[in-house]
């Protein structure tokens, strides 16, 4: 049976994005346009200016909902601060940096409006779409993470560790979200196929960023995640 999208929430966690967080609004403004949405933009204590934008951000005729976390928290934490106030039937998440593109969005819901989808992944790797080049060694990280992933749940993902995600909301929100930073990843992956969720993929553009550029993800967040898909996988199925 396929699903039925009344309202879709977009939740855009972000930390020290001063200079793309006008850009990727415009963006959400601006695409998804048949559909009701809300955008929950969850600031994680942002030290650039972030934070003092979005409290003048002229906001156009759309539902917005604005959270401040109290001190830096992580990815993890900030989604499921945005989770809980949501109220659409789909929700996706977007990061505030400028490596996904929001309008990539128009192919994750399109697979939930024809295949009974539970989860849907945007994939880096599949490549029918342009993707920038960049660290080897970050492809290689992301490649053993996922692989490890598959051999833990069974599934056969591309790209587990990708920035674009969308989640049936009874699904997404029946699970418990425990990881406060990148951990969020391997975690919702884990759970949701631990309550056998149908799990689809589609390709989407990568534009990612160098160091120089705001990039944020570490060696310390691989060794995380591998933590992270051990715990939820064997020793906390649930």
């Amino acid at each position: 049976m396929k699903n039925l999208i009344k309202k879709i929430s977009i939740i855009i966690p972000c930390y020290n994005e001063f200079d793309t967080i006008e850009i990727i609004l415009k963006k959400v403004e601006n695409f998804l346009t048949n559909y009701e949405k809300e955008v929950i933009i969850v600031d994680d204590f942002s030290s650039d200016g972030t934070r003092e934008f979005l409290k003048k951000y002229k906001f156009e005729d759309i539902n917005y909902k604005i959270l401040f976390n109290d001190k830096n928290r992580g990815k993890g934490f900030s989604v499921k601060q945005g989770i809980q106030v949501s109220t659409g039937d789909l929700i996706l998440i977007q990061d505030a940096d400028l490596e996904y593109d929001p309008t990539d969005f128009s192919k994750v819901i399109k697979v939930f409006e024809n295949y009974d989808a539970d989860v849907v992944y945007g994939s880096r790797f599949n490549h029918s779409e342009v993707s920038r080049v960049l660290y080897f060694r970050h492809y290689l990280g992301n490649k053993i993470l996922t692989l490890l992933s598959n051999l833990l749940t069974d599934l056969n993902l591309t790209d587990m560790e990708t920035g674009i995600k969308g989640f049936k909301s009874s699904k997404l929100k029946s699970i418990n979200l425990e990881e406060y930073r990148f951990g969020f990843e391997p975690e919702v992956t884990a759970k949701l196929n631990n309550i056998k969720c149908k799990f689809y993929e589609v390709g989407i553009s990568y534009n990612g960023r160098s160091y120089a550029e705001g990039k944020k993800i570490t060696w310390k967040d691989g060794f995380s995640a591998i933590r992270c898909i051990l715990k939820y996988n064997i020793w906390k199925k649930f």
